[in-house]
């Protein structure tokens, strides 16, 4: 069982997940474009909540929510499906590939054995797409690698139903339709509004308000927590920035991309200077990222180092606003 599958390599699994399985059906779109278009660019801070001993920071929606936004506007018809009997994931999962349809399944990071040991942790909302079965061994197309693996039925029910916070449940999804004409021009503009409020949401755990949170609650943490745990939760922000939110600075580089592309499509030149801003910014939370590595790994020498982060992240925030303020008249 295997389609006639073509592999693309994207930044960040979700929307690389898009890309594959729309492309495999006939519709191409970019990875940017998708990412846009799901109103991926997000903030949230949430204290108290831990994930991996560390409070809850997370630069997009939660998943899901980027693909079913982004098929909502185009008129796409997804299928998805949860269990709780592997058995039953696993069945259905091979109708699907004996009929050569690719699917997308929601895994565990920690338990990929084709991850080097460094890329793996306690993470359960990677994307991956199931595109054949040869024997036992099925056939995946991971949107963050410039190739194709396998995985046993084993390594795969294991991922499929790992344990912890977002548990998989055997997730799958996959479109059933595609319109035969799509125009991006209302999808685009939706789509920047909705980030837009998002990011000026007037509430203080969510979008600018919720940086300005993470930024002082670096003090905080300094303060009151030590240097271990504060260091310890620096690098959990990184992780979530610069790994999780993949493609760099928490998703900005992807997002400005998006922004020169929906500049072009809609003749729109200030989009296209934006996408520049939005670029520029992603530069400061690389700088920022850097530097809190930095300190991670004790290698600082930067007097009062945490002051200065959380004056960093209180910059950004500011010209986040600004920008989005922007960019909510730009259309």
């Amino acid at each position: 069982m295997q389609s006639n599958f073509q592999h693309i390599q994207t930044a960040h699994c979700e929307n690389g997940a898009i890309v594959n399985l729309l492309s495999n059906k006939g519709y191409t779109i970019s990875e940017p474009m998708a990412f846009g278009l799901g109103s991926g660019l997000f903030f949230v801070y949430l204290p108290f909540i831990k994930v991996n001993h560390a409070p809850a920071i997370s630069y997009r929606p939660l998943p899901g929510v980027i693909f079913n936004r982004m098929a909502k506007r185009l008129g796409i018809k997804i299928k998805r499906f949860k269990f709780s009997d592997p058995k039953k994931a696993q069945q259905k999962l091979d109708e699907n590939l004996a009929q050569n349809i690719p699917t997308g399944c929601v895994v565990g990071v920690y338990n990929l054995p084709y991850f080097p040991d460094e890329y793996r942790f306690h993470f359960n909302a990677h994307n991956i797409v199931v595109f054949g079965k040869e024997g036992n061994n099925y056939l995946i197309s991971d949107p963050v690698l410039d190739y194709t693996v396998s995985l046993t039925e084993d390594e795969l029910e294991k991922v499929r139903f790992a344990k912890g916070a977002l548990a998989p449940k055997g997730h799958l999804y996959y479109p059933i339709v595609i319109p035969d004409q799509i125009d991006l021009t209302n999808s685009i503009k939706q789509a920047i509004k909705k980030t837009c409020n998002d990011m000026l949401a007037p509430v203080p755990i969510v979008g600018v308000k919720g940086m300005r949170m993470v930024a002082k609650a670096i003090v905080k943490w300094h303060k009151k927590l030590g240097v271990a745990k504060a260091n310890y939760n620096l690098a959990n922000l990184v992780r979530m920035q610069e790994e999780i939110g993949t493609g760099g600075g928490g998703f900005r580089f992807i997002y400005a991309a998006f922004l020169q592309e929906a500049g072009v499509y809609l003749k729109n030149d200030e989009l296209i200077a934006l996408s520049k801003e939005m670029a520029a910014i992603g530069d400061n939370w690389r700088d920022f990222a850097l530097e809190a590595s930095r300190v991670v790994k004790k290698r600082s020498n930067t007097e009062n180092v945490y002051q200065v982060l959380s004056q960093t992240l209180l910059e950004i925030a500011d010209k986040e606003e600004a920008f989005f303020k922007k960019l909510k008249k730009a259309v």
